[in-house]
């Protein structure tokens, strides 16, 4: 099963659709790829200045600048792979109807994508780390699994979400709008130890997004961030992300197949 999926002419599709994805994407682009590098980066200069310098919000953080702009490059890889995966199929429409291809290899094509985005991004991130002398500790190792638990929380999302919008074409306002919300409730902008109320943290913290940021920057960053192990104290209720993440993978592969039969009638 697995040398069918990963067969050598899979794997020259997959490449051919993630070169061509970063074509089209920076295509008539006087700056190209370096917008990959740049939007990050003029995000995190805005919020910098209003939340920071004049709101005052990561007062107490150790190394507030690099905490904030991680968490803006971790939010940013799951919207770009969830929203560039959503019309992802609807996109490729012309392709699916004339040449009979694996339908989940255009999903992934869109994921590596963001995938190689976020790479680039978490090479200005060392380099932060290394002009703001933060001390690195040998818990950095746990943060590619993290943000593995964030992609497959992503792709099982995108799934989901590339199936539905081949019929439902309204999904994508509706996910942007989720987007949009999500942003602001998950400890991105400002630090978890600003909300007072214990019980409303631990809600927060049930948000995988917010758990994996809050993870990333303990382990990457400063380990004064609160993280669902020092909410919980080791109880069961820091399960529930993963659980979630679990059912999203899930979720998506099966209605994912379930509807892919029908993609070429329905584009």
């Amino acid at each position: 099963m697995m040398k069918r999926i990963f067969s050598k002419q899979n794997r020259a599709l997959l490449s051919e659709l993630v070169r061509t994805d970063f074509k089209l994407r920076y295509q008539g682009s006087v700056l190209g790829y370096a917008w990959s590098l740049l939007r990050p980066l003029l995000l995190f200069a805005i919020l910098y200045v209003v939340f920071v310098k004049f709101l005052k919000l990561g007062n107490g953080i150790p190394h507030y600048p690099v905490y904030l702009l991680f968490g803006i490059v971790i939010w940013n890889f799951f919207v770009e792979m969830t929203m560039q995966s959503l019309g992802s199929i609807v996109g490729r429409g012309d392709l699916i109807r004339k040449v009979k291809i694996p339908k989940w290899i255009i999903i992934l094509s869109s994921s590596i994508s963001a995938v190689i985005n976020l790479l680039l991004n978490l090479i200005v991130i060392a380099i932060f780390l290394i002009l703001g002398h933060v001390a690195i500790g040998p818990d950095i190792f746990w943060v590619p699994l993290i943000l593995v638990e964030v992609y497959l929380l992503a792709l099982g999302l995108s799934l989901f979400l590339s199936a539905a919008f081949v019929k439902y074409r309204d999904i994508n306002y509706i996910w942007e709008v989720v987007l949009q919300a999500g942003f602001y409730a998950t400890p991105i902008l400002y630090p978890l130890s600003r909300i007072t109320d214990v019980t409303l943290q631990k809600i927060i913290m049930l948000n995988p997004m917010a758990q994996a940021i809050q993870d990333a920057r303990y382990c990457l960053i400063t380990q004064d961030t609160i993280t669902p192990n020092k909410l919980f104290q080791g109880g069961w209720h820091e399960l529930i992300p993963f659980v979630i993440v679990i059912a999203a993978i899930i979720i998506g592969v099966t209605y994912f197949r379930a509807q892919s039969k029908y993609f070429a009638e329905n584009l």
